[in-house]
C-alpha cells in the first residue's frame, strides 16, 4: 500500500504514548487499540497524526486542513461524550468529502439502538430475543409477554457498560432497582430482555459490498459458573485483565459446531450486516442455546479492533494479519468515498 497521510481520531483520555514499557496491563488496556493502530500503522510506513476530540469539531477541521490526511482513521466511540454522536462526526467527515474508515452515519444509527436493531433483524425472520425498553423517568411495568429472568441493559450503550451478574433479575422488584441502576448510573434508557442461557458467539464482517465474513468466535468464561454466577459478558469479563487471566475467560473459534451450522451462522451475521446497512466493519453477536437456536443480540459497528480483541484475532486465524486487517479497513474507506455510497 502507498504511504498515506493518516489522520486517528480518538478519545482525549486515551491518546496513546510511544512505547507500552512502564505501564501495567490495567493501563494499558485503556488504549491498547489506540496504542495498536497507531504504532501498527507507522510501522507500515505511514505518516499517522493521532487527534484527540470530544468537545469541538473545530480541531478535526483544523487539522483535516493543515495536515491534508487522505483518510481519517476513527476510533471515536462518543462526541460530547454522548455515545449515540458518533454518527455525526462520520456525517461531518461525509459533509467536506474525506474519506473515513468504519461504518456510514446511516449504519451507526441502525444498530445502535439496540431495539431498533432487533426489530429490524426480527422482521427478517432471525430468532430475537422477546424484550421490553424502559424509558427515563417512567414506571417500570413488565409486559406480561416477557418472561422472567431478563437481562437488562442500557438501550445504546456498548462496550458492556453498566453489565454485572446484578443486570440478570428473576423478579420484577429486581428489574425496577437495574432499571433504576441504567437510569441514574448510565443516563441512558435501559432494555430488558430475555435472558438466553447458552454460548456467547462473535461474528465479524468486513466489507462494502463485497463482504469477508470471519470465522464464528465463542467468548469462553473459564471456571467463572463455577460458584453460580451468570455466563454474560459483564464489564469485568470484558475489560478487566486480572479477572479474566484469574478466572480463565478467553476467546477463539468456536469449537464443536458442525461446518453446516458455521456456515449458517456466517450467513445470517451477513444477513443482518446489510439489513443494518453497515459498511467498513462490523461485529455481530449472539447466544447459541441448548436447543440449537441462534440469538442475535446486538450489532457492534467499529468493534475494537487491537491485536488482542476478537475482531482482530478472528481475522488473524482466517488469514489476515493485523497490518492487513488495518490495511484493509483505510481501503475501505477510501474506495467507499470514492464510490460517494455512505451505505455498504
Amino acid at each position: 500500500m502507498r504511504r498515506l497521510r493518516v489522520l486517528v481520531l480518538m478519545h482525549p483520555d486515551f491518546m496513546p504514548p510511544d512505547s507500552t514499557d512502564g505501564y501495567t496491563a490495567r493501563q494499558i488496556n485503556e488504549w491498547k487499540t489506540e496504542y495498536d493502530v497507531v504504532s501498527t500503522l507507522r510501522a507500515s510506513g505511514h505518516d499517522v497524526r493521532p487527534l484527540g476530540v470530544q468537545e469541538e469539531i473545530k480541531p478535526v477541521r483544523d487539522e483535516i486542513e493543515g495536515f491534508k490526511p487522505h483518510v481519517v482513521f476513527t476510533l471515536l466511540e462518543q462526541f460530547h461524550n454522548e455515545v449515540v454522536y458518533d454518527q455525526h462526526v462520520a456525517s461531518y467527515l461525509e459533509l467536506i468529502q474525506i474519506p473515513y474508515t468504519g461504518c456510514n452515519p446511516r449504519g451507526l444509527i441502525l444498530a445502535r439502538g439496540k431495539d431498533l436493531s432487533k426489530t429490524l433483524v426480527h422482521y427478517r425472520r432471525i430468532a430475537v430475543p422477546a424484550f421490553a425498553v424502559f424509558p427515563m423517568r417512567r414506571k417500570v411495568k413488565r409486559p406480561a409477554r416477557l418472561a422472567l429472568p431478563l437481562i437488562v441493559k442500557s438501550l445504546n450503550e456498548d462496550g458492556s457498560r453498566g453489565i454485572s451478574q446484578a443486570s440478570v433479575v428473576d423478579t420484577d422488584e429486581k428489574l425496577a432497582e437495574r432499571v433504576a441502576f441504567i437510569h441514574e448510573r448510565i443516563g441512558t434508557a435501559a432494555i430488558a430482555e430475555q435472558y438466553i442461557d447458552g454460548r456467547e458467539l462473535y461474528v465479524g464482517v468486513l466489507g462494502n459490498n463485497r463482504l469477508r465474513v470471519l470465522p464464528v468466535w465463542e467468548l469462553k468464561f473459564g471456571t467463572m459458573g463455577d460458584q453460580g454466577a451468570r455466563l454474560i459478558a459483564t464489564e469485568k469479563v470484558k475489560h478487566d485483565p486480572e479477572y479474566q487471566e484469574r478466572v480463565g475467560i478467553v476467546d477463539g473459534p468456536a469449537q464443536d459446531l458442525a461446518p453446516e451450522v458455521s456456515a449458517r451462522i456466517q450467513r445470517i451475521a451477513k444477513r443482518i450486516y446489510r439489513t443494518l446497512e453497515l459498511d467498513g466493519y462490523a461485529r455481530i453477536d449472539f447466544r447459541l442455546s441448548a436447543d440449537g437456536t441462534l440469538y442475535f443480540i446486538e450489532a457492534n459497528p467499529n468493534p475494537e479492533i487491537a491485536k488482542s480483541q476478537e475482531f482482530a484475532t478472528a481475522a488473524r486465524h482466517d488469514g489476515l494479519d493485523y497490518p492487513d486487517l488495518l490495511h484493509r479497513i483505510l481501503t475501505l474507506g477510501i474506495s467507499r468515498a470514492k464510490s460517494g455510497v455512505s451505505a455498504g
